[in-house]
C-alpha cells in the first residue's frame, strides 16, 4: 500500500514538473494526476473494506483498531466532522462506473443465515447474548446522537461530553465483541476497556450535582426536550447494562464495561436535570394516583 501511494505521488510530482515546464500554473496538478490520486484512494478503500470488517453484528465496516485510535486521539466521533468531509466528497467530480465498482460494499451476505462473527472469529447466532449486548449499546449510541442534536439546538455546552461517551461506547462494544473465553493476548490488548472512562463520568456527575438543587422527590422524565431525550437515553443505558451483566458474570466480558454503563445511567440522569435547569423548564414530580 505504501509503495502504491508513493508511486502515485511520484507520478503526480512528475506531472507537476511537466506542467510547469510547458508554461502551466506553478503548483498545478494535471487532470491525469488527479485521476491517479483518485485511483490510489479507491484502491486503498477497497483493500481496507475487504480486511477491516469488525464482524460485531452491528453492520459496521470500520476497522476496530482505527475506530479506537480515532477516539483516543480526540478526533470527533460526531456529525460535525463527517459533515465537512461529506461536503468535500460531494463537491468532487462524479466517479466513473469503473471507479465506483472498486468501492467496498456495505453488505457481505455472511449473516444471511442468522449467524455473525465476534472479533475473535467465533460464529454465533445473532440472538446470542453477545450480539444482544452489542445491539443495545449501539441503540444507546444512536439515542445519544439524537440527544446531541437536540442539545446542540438548545446551545448546551455538554455536547462534547456526549460525543466522547459515544466513542467510549464504541470501545465498550469492542470489549463485548471479544469474549474472554476465546480471546488471545493480541485481542485483549486491542480491546481492553479502561477504568478511566468511569472516572470521567464520576467527575462530570460531581460537577453538575454541585450546581443542582437537592433532589427531594421522585421526578418523571420531563423538563424540556433536551432533558426528556436524556432520560430516554438513561433508560436505554439501563437496558444495555442488563444485557452486559450476564456476560460479566459468566467471565466473558471485562467488568469495567458494566461499571461504565452503571455510572453512565447516573450521569445521564444528572445531565437531564441539569439541562432542565439551564433551559428554565420545570421537572414534573411523581404523585401517587389514588384510586
Amino acid at each position: 500500500m505504501r509503495l502504491r501511494v508513493r508511486s502515485a505521488l511520484g507520478r503526480e510530482a512528475l506531472a507537476n514538473r511537466t506542467t510547469r515546464t510547458r508554461g502551466g500554473a506553478v503548483g498545478g496538478v494535471t487532470s491525469g494526476a488527479v485521476r491517479e490520486a483518485s485511483r490510489v484512494r479507491l484502491n486503498a478503500m477497497a483493500l481496507w473494506g475487504r480486511g477491516g470488517r469488525m464482524g460485531l453484528g452491528l453492520g459496521l465496516s470500520l476497522d476496530l483498531g482505527l475506530a479506537r485510535l480515532v477516539c483516543a486521539r480526540g478526533l470527533r466521533c460526531s456529525r460535525r466532522q463527517s459533515h465537512g468531509s461529506q461536503q468535500g466528497e460531494n463537491a468532487a467530480r462524479p466517479r466513473s462506473s469503473s471507479e465506483t465498482r472498486r468501492l467496498p460494499k456495505i453488505y457481505t451476505k455472511t449473516g444471511d443465515q442468522g449467524f455473525s462473527s465476534t472479533f475473535t472469529g467465533e460464529r454465533r447466532p445473532k440472538d446470542d447474548r453477545v450480539f444482544e449486548a452489542l445491539g443495545t449499546t449501539d441503540e444507546l449510541s444512536s439515542a445519544l446522537g439524537f440527544a446531541i442534536e437536540v442539545a446542540t439546538e438548545k446551545g448546551h455546552t455538554f455536547v462534547d461530553e456526549l460525543e466522547k461517551v459515544q466513542c467510549r461506547l464504541q470501545d465498550a462494544g469492542s470489549a463485548i465483541a471479544t469474549p474472554l473465553s476465546s480471546a488471545r493476548e493480541a485481542h485483549l490488548k486491542r480491546t481492553a476497556f479502561s477504568e478511566d472512562a468511569v472516572q470521567d463520568l464520576e467527575r462530570w456527575i460531581d460537577a453538575y450535582t454541585s450546581q443542582l438543587p437537592a433532589l427531594t422527590a421522585f421526578i418523571l422524565p420531563s423538563g424540556g426536550k433536551s432533558s426528556t431525550v436524556l432520560h430516554l437515553c438513561r433508560a436505554v443505558c439501563r437496558r444495555a447494562e442488563r444485557c452486559v451483566v450476564p456476560l460479566v458474570q459468566a467471565g466473558q466480558t471485562d467488568a469495567n464495561v458494566a461499571k461504565f454503563l452503571n455510572r453512565l445511567s447516573d450521569y445521564l440522569f444528572t445531565l437531564a436535570r441539569y439541562a432542565a435547569m439551564k433551559e428554565g423548564k420545570e421537572e414534573k414530580i411523581y404523585r401517587r394516583q389514588d384510586p
